[in-house]
């Protein structure tokens, strides 16, 4: 079974540039998008309802802003669009997918650069999410979680660490959270299958950073520590343009 994850910058941006071409090619079981900008009734057909796939969407409240998809082939037991907390779930980060072997999060975490206030509510999507997540595991499920994390965990997960130390995204008090979230039971499985550097899933387009790649590693998926015996690969497709993030993907066996 593979599931794909990427932050397509804009779905409609990302499909003028051969989003849906390389959705067939890879045929994925699952596909999870984020930051799609878009409602439904903005996107062509063929992506707005392709052929062999169940689609879940969930856009924010505001126009052209944030918004998550997920494409599956198998149809979920129960989809969730949030939280439950209306000041997260208006802004259309999340997709809650379950299945019968696991449950599967398909998040936009947000981006703490503009100001205080936004990494503060970053900090607190981050805490809040923890808090749902583990209760789901307590009760016995199995957890994937995939989307664009906006935090590079460790100083290999991006070019310049030292210039970034104090820019959201590689900020101390983001990076202990992935720590947390790690002890907390859960393993970024690229991480387990590859330890080399100089691997990045976003670039600065403005500063052509993608050609020389001055990169991060922010999207990713995880699992839980139970599960991880059932991924056999993770992996990140560096080649594939069409965005300012590249896509992400695991394979399973269940």
């Amino acid at each position: 079974m593979k599931i794909l994850s990427w932050n397509v910058n804009g779905i409609r941006a990302a499909s003028r540039k051969g989003l849906y071409e390389w959705f067939k090619k890879e045929s994925p079981d699952i596909l999870c998008l984020q930051e799609i900008k878009a409602i439904p009734e903005q996107v062509p057909l063929y992506l707005r309802n392709p052929p062999g796939y169940h689609v879940f969407w969930n856009p924010a409240t505001r126009k052209g802003y944030s918004g998550v998809v997920t494409y599956t082939r198998e149809k979920p037991m129960t989809v969730k669009k949030g939280f439950g907390i209306e000041k997260f779930d208006q802004e259309g980060r999340i997709l809650i997918t379950e299945f019968p072997s696991f449950t599967l999060f398909n998040i936009y975490y947000p981006n703490g650069k503009k100001n205080q206030e936004r990494l503060d509510y970053k900090l607190d999507f981050y805490d809040t999410f923890l808090g749902y997540v583990d209760n789901l595991k307590t009760a016995g499920k199995n957890i994937i979680v995939c989307g664009d994390f906006n935090t590079a965990h460790k100083e290999i997960d991006l070019a310049r660490p030292r210039e970034n130390e104090k820019i959201s995204g590689f900020l101390p008090v983001e990076r202990a959270w992935i720590d947390t979230f790690i002890d907390h039971g859960y393993i970024d499985t690229f991480r387990y299958f590859h330890k080399e550097p100089g691997q990045y899933t976003w670039w600065d387009m403005k500063t052509r950073a993608r050609e020389r790649n001055i990169g991060w590693r922010i999207d990713y998926f995880f699992v839980n520590r139970e599960f991880i015996q059932y991924v056999k690969n993770a992996f990140i497709m560096q080649d594939v343009t069409g965005s300012d993030h590249c896509p992400v993907g695991i394979e399973i066996d269940i």
